[in-house]
């Protein structure tokens, strides 16, 4: 009997407990680049993917874009039979945009980005 994986929808985004010291002295930026690239992993193991970086900031992107080039192609060579699938495509795939930053504390924030 195979064994089925459980997806979990979204991944918590703060360290692990013991990762950096709360009570202490502000982190400096490495720790934050470690904070960000212990996030950073565990999105991924989620089905992002990373589109930009720096220092303390990265863009992560889920989904795929529609290729309007191919479509229209197969709609032109298929008489426009082939619309009906483009259009459907066209109005239910979407594009994920997150903004994680770590912050000057070493807490990440999340922005949804258009």
């Amino acid at each position: 009997m195979k064994r089925r994986r459980t997806v979990r929808e979204s991944a918590s985004i703060e360290p692990p407990p013991g990762y950096y010291a709360a009570g202490a002295e502000p982190p400096d930026a490495a720790q934050r680049a470690l904070i960000l690239d212990w996030v950073v992993s565990r999105r991924i193991a989620s089905g992002w993917r990373v589109e930009s970086r720096s220092g303390s900031q990265v863009v992560l992107v889920r989904g795929q874009p529609v290729n309007h080039v191919l479509h229209a192609f197969l709609t032109v060579f298929s008489c426009l039979v082939w619309g009906a699938v483009w259009a459907g495509l066209a109005l239910v795939n979407r594009v994920e945009r997150e903004v994680l930053t770590v912050d000057a504390q070493g807490r990440v924030v999340t922005v949804s980005a258009p």
